[in-house]
Parts: C-alpha cells; structure tokens; sequence
C-alpha cells in the first residue's frame, strides 16, 4: 500500500506538471495575447515566450494588432424603402450623390477589441457610413463632384477616429481610398453631369491658356517698356551732356575772344569754312600755279565724300586736322594758301564796309 500511494503521488506530480505546462505559449511578432481568468479580463502581453495558469482557471486569444485591415463602403444593394442604393448619400443643397470607398484600418488595443464592442468590424462600417453622411450632408453637390473632393477623405477619417475612440473600440484608421468614380451622381443623371463636368474642364484649360498668354505677353511688354525708358534716359543724358558742353565750349571761345578778338574771328571764319567745304562736292582749283592739265579723280572724290559720317558736321569748331576741300589732302585738287589769302581779305573787306 506504502508503494502504491508514493507510485499515485508521482503519477499525480507528473499529471500536475503536464498540466502546468499547458500553460506556456508563444506570441509571434506583430500579435499580442489577451490573457482571462474565468472569463474577465485579465492582461495583455506582448511578442516572445510566455506563460498563464492553465485552463480552467485562465485562457489566451492571440489578436493581430499591426495587420492592415480593410472594409469596403457604399454597397450596390437596393434599399426598398427608398428605391436608392446603400452608397447613396443627401447633400446640404437636397441632392443626392454616390459614394463608394474603403476603410483601412489596425488594431490599436487589443483588450478593447474584444470586450469593448460585440461586433468591432461592424461597428466600423457603422462608423464610416456615418461619418460619410455627416461629412457630406454639409457640402453642396459641386463641391463634392468636384471642388471639394479630395476633402473628403480626411474629413472622414478625422471624424471616424472621434466616434471609435468615443465607443473604445480600440481601432485606428489608417486611411480612406475613394474607389474610382467613388463620388458620382446617380445613373439618372449622369450623362448632364458628364457634359457639366466636361463644361467645367475646357473652363479651366481656357482661363490656363490665358494665364499663359498673359505669362507670355505682360514681360515682354514690361521688357519693350523698360528698354524704351532706358533708351530716353540715355538720350536725355547725351543731350544734356551735349548741351554742357557746347556751353563749355561757348564759355571758353568767348575767353580767347575777349583776349583777342581778331585772331579768333579768324579762326573761327577758317575752321567754319573747312566744316562747310568738307561735306561739298565742289573742287576749288588755283589755275595759275602748275599746268593747264589737271587730274581730277572725281570718282573717287565723290565716294570718299559719300563716306564720310554725318556725325562729322557735329564735331567741335576747334578741330584743325580736317582737309578744307571735299577730297582728301592726298588728291591733287586742294585749296592753295592763296585762295585762303584771297577769302580772308574779302571777308575783312566786308567787315570794314
């Protein structure tokens, strides 16, 4: 009997030990274990090797907290009330639009998850829903079509998160994806909207065409206006500059004048006559020196004349190096210092007259 009770105690260790390590269990990377004692609550605990009291007494849920779950909104099924489909939604101006989109979204408590809601996944889509009808109940049908739209989404999620944390629902909203053509009006009208939506889209591309005209036109204008400022500044500094300095000029010829009177009434009369011969074509010839037979390059005479720039005739009355005939001193026709003599005794002959 001694032996038998020892071999029914080791049996009874052995089963206590077996039963003890039905509580060890491992939680992989990207989980967290909900942990009951007699069906209430008891701890959370995270990734790695783990140990409960076995069962009865507690139990564990492994919960996937960082996968990325995903809803879909705005069902084509037929609500016989209203003749609409589910993904039909009022506006603030009294129409209706055609909402389609999805949710996604992650576990952010565990303990919530599951003793915090019935049936969490519902009251997700419940949230969305509401949410979408909240936010697009005050916009107008435009601006949901089209001004607005890539508002809604974060004005959804924004409003979805406040109603799931308010109910501890222990989700958090990842994102929201409009599905493609997710906001459209109903099939009854959408062929008008097409043409409004297309209206609204050759509008835009008109006024980008203009916006790019002016772009074009307005710096070119301001370029051609400025260009044209600095070329009057420019002739307003030449003229100025030109001004001063003939008064210059006036001023110091009128020094040497008032020393000299005479002399420089000559040279002036001789410096004008040069001005005046360079930009004519006549040749003054002194027929009593040399022979009868001249040689007069008249071509060249007259291209060397046809030359010479305008600008010459605005040069200073003090320039002595010019030629006084309209050739060049290299041509054999030049005015003798004789014929100087002659004009100079006429003009003094006048003046004393």
């Amino acid at each position: 009997m001694k032996n038998a009770g020892v071999g029914v105690g080791l049996i009874a260790s052995v089963a206590v030990l077996i039963w003890l390590g039905t509580g060890f269990f491992i939680v992989q990377e990207g989980q967290q274990a909900v942990i009951t004692q007699f069906g209430k609550y008891k701890s959370t605990v995270g990734a790695g090797f783990n140990w409960r009291l076995p069962y009865p007494i507690q139990r564990h849920e492994l919960v996937f907290v960082t996968q990325i779950r995903s809803v879909d909104v705005g069902r084509d099924t037929i609500i016989k009330a209203t003749g609409l489909r589910d993904s039909a939604m009022l506006t603030e101006d009294e129409n209706i639009v055609e909402i389609k989109f999805a949710v996604q979204y992650r576990l952010s408590d565990a303990r919530a998850w599951l003793f915090e809601s019935r049936n969490p996944a519902e009251a997700v889509v419940q949230a969305a829903e509401t949410a979408v009808r909240e936010v697009v109940g005050k916009m107008r049908m435009d601006s949901a079509l089209a001004d607005e739209r890539d508002q809604i989404a974060p004005r959804v999620r924004a409003l979805m998160q406040t109603i799931l944390d308010r109910y501890k629902v222990g989700v958090e909203i990842v994102g929201i994806n409009l599905q493609q053509g997710g906001v459209r009006p109903p099939e009854q009208v959408q062929a008008s909207f097409d043409d409004v939506l297309k209206a609204g889209q050759e509008r835009e591309r008109a006024k980008n065409e203009a916006q790019a005209y002016a772009n074009d036109v307005i710096p070119r204008a301001t370029g051609t206006a400025a260009r044209f400022k600095e070329e009057a500044d420019a002739y307003r500094a030449r003229i100025v500059a030109q001004a001063q300095g003939d008064a210059q000029r006036f001023s110091a010829v009128l020094a040497e004048y008032q020393k000299a009177p005479q002399v420089t009434r000559d040279r002036m009369y001789l410096d004008t006559m040069q001005q005046i011969y360079s930009n004519v074509t006549k040749v003054v010839v002194d027929s009593r020196q040399g022979s009868n037979l001249l040689y007069l390059p008249l071509d060249k005479i007259m291209q060397s004349v046809a030359q010479q720039p305008v600008a010459a005739s605005q040069e200073g009355v003090g320039s002595t190096g010019a030629s006084v005939s309209g050739a060049a001193p290299a041509h054999p026709a030049t005015v003798t210092n004789d014929s100087r003599s002659r004009d100079l005794g006429r003009s003094r002959e006048r003046e004393s007259r």
